[in-house]
């Protein structure tokens, strides 16, 4: 039985974020942004249609997910020493003698312990494999998701599978 690999990777699949990572020893870089670019791959047998997954239906969850997060401070919200509080429209974002107070409508708390590169990467690999799965699509082997911070400078996530 044939595996067949599909690949997304549009000029439009991109969003503008801004974050910070924390550091070993307590060190946390400056809050910061990046016009973050994305890349899908899903690995599988084809279906009844003869496709992996239609590019277009797969495209739209991509697009759905990276607007939730486009022009948004990325907080993330497993992390053991940052603690969050909520005040009034307000956003607390406390580490340490560090402390943002950020409008609650500008952020997103991911469920993840550090908001770097290869974190949102996994953090979008199981959404996108949550979107196929609402519109019950049968899940794909392995999806592997890459995350482009800058130019050179790629993380790639891969959910399900051996290589």
């Amino acid at each position: 039985m044939s595996d067949f690999i599909i690949r997304i990777a549009n000029e439009d699949l991109f969003f503008s974020a801004s974050h910070f990572i924390t550091l070993e020893g307590g060190a946390c870089e400056a809050l910061h942004g990046h016009d973050y670019h994305v890349a899908a791959e899903l690995h599988g047998p084809l279906n009844s249609n003869q496709y992996v997954v239609d590019f277009v239906v797969l495209h739209e969850i991509i697009k759905g997910v990276l607007k939730e997060l486009d022009h948004r401070v990325l907080v993330p919200q497993n992390h053991p020493r940052i603690d969050i509080r909520t005040i009034g429209n307000d956003l607390e974002v406390a580490l340490g003698n560090r402390r943002w107070m950020l409008p609650k409508e500008d952020c997103v708390l991911l469920p993840v312990a550090n908001t770097t590169s290869e974190m949102l990467a996994q953090y979008l690999a199981g959404r996108f494999s949550e979107g196929l799965s609402a519109q019950t699509i049968i899940p794909p082997k392995r999806i592997k998701v890459e995350v482009r911070e800058s130019n050179g400078f790629t993380a790639i996530c891969q959910l399900g599978g051996n290589e």
